[in-house]
């Protein structure tokens, strides 16, 4: 009975002991500049853009399983191995491009936290100053295992959505047909949604945060199964609660016809189960999930700028250790939190835009992970199979279509329109 064999008490103990680095990167992915993608795609287009969701999945869990075993099989992370395969200079470049991404990330995210603590009538001027402090202190005072846990326990804040949307009137038929149904439309703004759902869903600081993790870890190659399922359980939670969002604001907000323009606006998603408290609920759990990922961002960062220049790096050193590590951290979070307090930032549309530029930002990352898992001097029988590698160049070829449609009908707006009704005669 070799299958029972695997659910032995050494093995059940075993994944324990491994899990955290997947559900971890794939739940933070849920974060402020998730639930605004995910809330705006619901209440903008209802549930016409479910179907995106499905292949989205397999994707994420195919990159995300990707880089783990990378990292399991090699021992080093994502920007290390880089760096050793194409040189300095490409190195460098895509350095400033990931800085840069991730920055506004990590702006999108105190976005969030501002805007969750305004639905409590905290000003931001007193929220996001605590909450940088907050953060910092978690990683440059705590150890790997105290902030792995911390983040693995307000995971649990993702369930408030499902409960949400189980509570709304919700016509599930009709979801369930949308989910299957794949629907397009000629503008724009839908189109830049599609490339936010994917960005926001597969971000590029994903895959270097989760092979340094795995890393960090220790995980090697023949325990790797473990980390396996640690990401197809990470991924597969993070698209539900994707998808419980999308319908809970579809189901509310997009059938009243009403806009989304501040968080209180997006907080009536939830009104079906908690009724006036659910500005308060909303709240919480934007703030939770900001906070959440306002660490891990600027930790990536950190993470793969360090592998890429050869410094030391990991949460469980200090400062006088691994200096630029920490200071890169430190960086991130003060520009991060001092841009929000900027007066009149448009906190939704910050967002919303970080989202979409992770998604241009995607196919550099993919075509660059592509080519090193594909060498086999590097991870020898750990090498892609073709379905991993049609799944992978499939994404990066959708997003670079996607991007330039994009930015074709924002040079010429209505191009998009014009080119389907050409071809549509």
């Amino acid at each position: 009975m070799p299958f029972f064999k695997k659910f032995s008490r050494k093995n059940i103990l075993l994944f324990f002991a491994l899990l955290g680095p997947g559900i971890i990167t794939a739940n933070v992915d849920n974060d402020a500049g998730g639930i605004t993608t995910y809330s705006l795609a619901g209440a903008r287009y209802g549930y016409s853009l479910l179907w995106m969701l499905i292949p989205t999945t397999v994707s994420l869990v195919v990159i995300q399983e990707m880089c783990a075993r990378m990292g399991a099989v090699t021992g080093k992370g994502l920007s290390d191995l880089i760096r050793e395969s194409f040189g300095l200079r490409t190195t460098f470049y895509i350095m400033i491009a990931l800085f840069l991404t991730n920055l506004g990330n990590t702006i999108s995210e105190f976005a969030g936290i501002a805007a969750g603590l305004e639905l409590f009538g905290v000003t931001k001027y007193l929220s996001v100053p605590l909450a940088a402090a907050l953060v910092w202190l978690l990683i440059v005072k705590g150890s790997y295992r105290i902030v792995e846990r911390v983040f693995l326990i307000v995971c649990v804040v993702y369930l408030v959505y499902p409960l949400a949307a189980l509570s709304a009137d919700v016509p599930w038929g009709e979801v369930a047909r949308a989910a299957v149904t794949p629907t397009f439309r000629a503008d724009g703004d839908y189109v830049a949604m599609m490339i936010a759902l994917i960005g926001t869903t597969i971000a590029p600081w994903m895959q270097f945060y989760q092979q340094a993790a795995v890393v960090e870890k220790g995980i090697t190659a023949e325990n790797y199964g473990f980390t396996r399922l640690d990401v197809i359980i990470g991924c597969v939670l993070a698209v539900i609660v994707a998808l419980f969002i999308v319908v809970a604001c579809a189901a509310s907000i997009h059938r009243q016809g009403l806009p989304i323009e501040t968080a209180a606006d997006a907080a009536m998603a939830l009104e079906p189960l908690v009724g006036k408290y659910a500005s308060w609920l909303f709240g919480v759990g934007l703030i939770n999930a900001s906070l959440f990922a306002a660490g891990i961002l600027p930790l990536s960062t950190a993470y793969y700028i360090c592998e890429a220049m050869g410094w030391e790096l990991g949460i469980d050193k200090d400062f006088r250790r691994a200096p630029e590590f920490f200071w890169l951290f430190t960086i991130s979070v003060v520009i991060g939190a001092a841009t929000i307090l900027i007066p009149g930032m448009p906190l939704m549309f910050v967002m919303y835009v970080s989202q979409v530029v992770n998604g241009v930002m995607l196919p550099f990352v993919l075509i660059l992970m592509l080519l090193l898992i594909n060498n086999k001097r590097l991870m020898g029988k750990f090498v892609n199979g073709p379905i991993f590698n049609a799944v992978a160049w499939v994404t990066v070829a959708g997003l670079i279509v996607l991007t330039a449609v994009m930015t074709i009908d924002t040079v010429w707006p209505g191009a998009i329109s014009a080119l389907v009704k050409l071809v549509a005669g």
